[in-house]
């Protein structure tokens, strides 16, 4: 490297966004990720004995993948060399092969190949590099954010191990927001700047686990905020939602906002106003609110304010419910909000909680009967010797498959937990059991 190209990388670097210029440069320097680089860990142990086989780095944006790529670079003692696979080709592969075949051939030293949106890569061009992998001409090192068992060749991921990264925490972010401003090097510490917890605390959750978008956010806010009097650059909540684009509102997760906000949202979808139930699930998911838990919220609702008034209720929440866990934000909020309209305008009733509630509290509070003898297991031979199951009746021998048995012990004979409601399908039920218990002939349609 010749004087201008040593004076070329130094200007670049020093002029780089500020997330780049953070990057760490060892292992102990990475934040989160203990997972898989946790000191006990293969990965950990595999990069820092400089022993790496191909790996595949899977996650969303801003966890690390380019990180961990960037420490193995700093931490082996082969060659080290990056391409993009948005920008790269077959050539550009070709060419690095040859230098990989022609540096292990002269001192044996192997070339690790990081190969950012490998799943950029068609079928053919991924298919090249099989024989190489296989043969350990290049160590590959990919990174991806699609899934890459169904975006990368099946024989490359074979030959590969995948690590999965997963966001980082708001306290993993916070830290290094922290670290980045005290930093004189390669951070903004020669900005006598400081940030309020506040706007810590926002940027942090609105990041979502992005540490390069929440540094690119601390970067912007330092370099366009005027400096006050005292020469002191703050950035505080104001400086912090425009430079992040996002407007703060009073939610938090933990306290009375959170807690009032979700009671909002179901009394609203037990008080059938569709309109007031999507608008409080749009105020808890701009706020960063989890979608399993709003999704488990709508599951409840359903089961314990529509019940049997609209049985399809349920199977739509859960169905909800198993829809946002697979498919994640942005996208997850339609699904939401379908399934919180559908219980908000289904037609009600509590009779399930209020038959489950009368049940365990005769349990609790009343002495526990014996169960008819009738209905008792008669298996093992202890219907001949015991009575056990003698003088059941069997159902479906009856008409309608109804037999006027007492289910019940005879001490509860006549009681009643179940009490059908008047709307939408448990009118039917309703209808159905006075029709079986001869209470109401006339009023069955069936």
């Amino acid at each position: 490297m010749d004087l201008f190209e040593y004076m070329h990388e130094n200007a670049t670097k020093k002029q780089a966004p500020l997330a780049s210029r953070m990057r760490p440069e060892t292992l102990d320097e990475v934040v989160g990720q203990s997972h898989i680089i946790g000191r006990d860990k293969l990965l950990y142990r595999a990069i820092s004995a400089d022993q790496l086989r191909s790996v595949i780095f899977y996650g969303p944006p801003g966890t690390g993948k380019t990180t961990l790529a960037r420490v193995i670079a700093n931490t082996t003692r082969g060659e080290f060399r990056q391409i993009n696979a948005t920008s790269a080709g077959k050539k550009d592969m070709e060419e690095v092969v040859e230098e990989a075949k022609r540096i292990l051939g002269m001192d044996g030293r192997r070339t690790i190949l990081f190969i950012d949106e490998i799943h950029r890569f068609n079928k053919t061009q991924q298919d090249y590099l099989l024989p190489y992998v296989e043969d350990g001409t290049v160590i590959l090192v990919g990174a991806t954010t699609e899934n890459p068992y169904f975006e990368v060749n099946g024989a490359l991921i074979s030959r590969s191990i995948v690590f999965e990264l997963y966001p980082l925490t708001a306290e993993d972010i916070k830290g290094l927001l922290r670290r980045a401003m005290t930093d004189t090097q390669k951070g903004l510490g020669m900005y006598n700047a400081e940030i309020t917890d506040e706007a810590m605390d926002f940027i942090a959750d609105v990041a979502n686990g992005d540490a390069r978008k929440a540094l690119n956010a601390l970067e912007l806010g330092v370099l366009t905020t005027a400096p006050g009097t005292d020469g002191v650059t703050r950035i505080d909540l104001a400086v912090a939602q425009e430079c992040i684009q996002k407007r703060a509102i009073r939610y938090d997760k933990t306290g009375d906002n959170h807690y009032d906000t979700i009671s909002a949202f179901i009394k609203s979808m037990r008080g059938s106003d569709p309109d007031a139930a999507v608008y409080y699930l749009a105020r808890m998911l701009y706020a960063g609110e989890e979608v399993t838990f709003v999704a488990r919220r709508i599951m409840i609702c359903a089961a314990e304010d529509v019940g049997n008034a609209d049985p399809q209720a349920l199977q739509v929440a859960v169905a909800a419910a198993q829809a946002v866990e697979r498919i994640g934000m942005p996208e997850s909020q339609i699904i939401l909000a379908q399934a919180a309209a559908y219980v908000a305008c289904a037609p009600k009733s509590n009779a399930s909680v209020e038959a489950i509630s009368a049940a365990m509290e005769a349990v609790k509070s009343e002495k526990t009967p014996a169960i008819p003898p009738y209905l008792q297991d008669a298996h093992y031979g202890s219907a001949g010797k015991l009575g056990r199951g003698v003088g059941y009746e069997y159902a479906h021998l009856f008409p309608n498959h109804f037999s006027k048995q007492q289910y019940l012990p005879e001490e509860y004979k006549g009681r009643k937990f179940y009490v059908p409601g008047d709307l939408g399908y448990e009118k039917k039920i309703k209808e159905w059991l006075a029709f079986l218990r001869g209470e109401g002939e006339e009023n069955a349609d069936n």
